[in-house]
């Protein structure tokens, strides 16, 4: 049922029955290396493209899910996936290899929660019993499709963030034993102006804090309920500002609660200038590092708000500012 303005609340709470985490070469140098099942040293993957290699590693996450939860491709009755490539390629190649019902989705870097809110709605309204969300990014293909290639060697400045080379994927099921999610806020498409393709932070800041905002109240909870309340992408810069933007408007979040996936992905000293960012950043955090934290029993309420800077390479050349959006989504143990 929906709740408030812009939340949907599960009242049959899906169960996330699985996840799988798959990382390339950065991420194996990264600070949750033990959450994913698979790293990757190589950012070709043994393919001869860098968009070869990104469709591998969400086929390798997608095929681990499913398997974790002891299910062939057949018991699966819909994908939802979608990516950063040239019309969503890597998603919509992996869902001609995996054979299921596909939904192709794009909400750039906010794609793995706006898919676990559909596959958990598919769920909870009975037109499925098994739903499996996915999502993929690799750093070099971005580069090349939003900026410039690797090989350029063009400079960036501190507010420039790095796009996480890996793939996660979620298992959504009517019953069985994981985490549940309990509601998702969907998010408004927000543009303050801001037309950096080198300081996405500050361009999806806004989109996350009004997501964030709209969540307590529709809820009629504050931040105190939830153990982890974690951005998706807006690494170092973008998270102050949502910090700052938050306390403007009397939301005071706990230091020691709010966090940002691009801020955890990542070691200190990797040069990864102000954190992770890319779809796979909040899908890898969240399906590996966060849902093993609550296998351990460590924290039981997170929410997760996965941010997406909706550009194109061309509406960057039209001199367009960057809307963005953020989805978030409840998930307890």
């Amino acid at each position: 049922m929906k709740q408030g303005n812009q939340t949907w609340v599960f009242e049959n709470k899906p169960v996330i029955i699985s996840s799988a985490a798959v990382g390339g070469p950065h991420e194996s140098e990264g600070a949750i290396v033990d959450d994913f099942d698979i790293l990757h040293k190589d950012l070709w993957l043994g393919e001869d493209s860098f968009e070869k290699a990104e469709k591998k590693l969400l086929e390798e996450a997608c095929s681990i899910a499913i398997k974790k939860a002891n299910l062939q491709n057949n018991d699966i009755e819909f994908m939802l996936s979608g990516d950063l490539i040239n019309q969503i390629t890597s998603s919509n190649f992996t869902a001609r290899t995996i054979g299921i019902p596909y939904f192709g989705l794009y909400g750039a870097c906010s794609t793995s929660m706006e898919g676990l809110t559909l596959a958990s709605l598919i769920v909870n309204t009975g037109f499925a019993q098994n739903a499996l969300a996915a999502t993929s990014s690799h750093n070099a293909a971005s580069e090349k499709q939003y900026r410039y290639p690797t090989e350029y060697g063009s400079q960036k400045p501190p507010t420039a963030q790095w796009t996480v080379t890996g793939a996660g994927a979620a298992l959504v099921g009517k019953s069985g034993e994981g985490p549940k999610v309990v509601c998702s806020t969907i998010g408004r498409v927000i543009d303050m102006g801001v037309s950096d393709p080198f300081n996405m932070g500050a361009a999806m800041a806004p989109a996350a804090v009004d997501t964030i905002v709209n969540h307590f109240q529709d809820m009629n909870i504050d931040p105190t309920y939830y153990d982890i309340i974690a951005t998706g992408d807006l690494g170092k810069v973008g998270h102050n500002i949502a910090s700052t933007l938050l306390s403007d408007k009397g939301l005071n979040m706990p230091a020691e609660k709010f966090t940002d996936c691009g801020m955890i992905i990542y070691k200190e000293n990797q040069k990864v200038f102000a954190g992770g960012s890319g779809c796979a950043c909040a899908a890898t955090v969240t399906f590996g590092h966060f849902f093993n934290r609550m296998k351990r029993g460590e924290i039981k309420k997170i929410l997760i708000i996965a941010t997406g800077a909706l550009l194109s390479p061309m509406s960057y050349q039209q001199r367009e500012s960057i809307p963005s959006i953020a989805h978030a989504v409840s998930i307890e143990n």
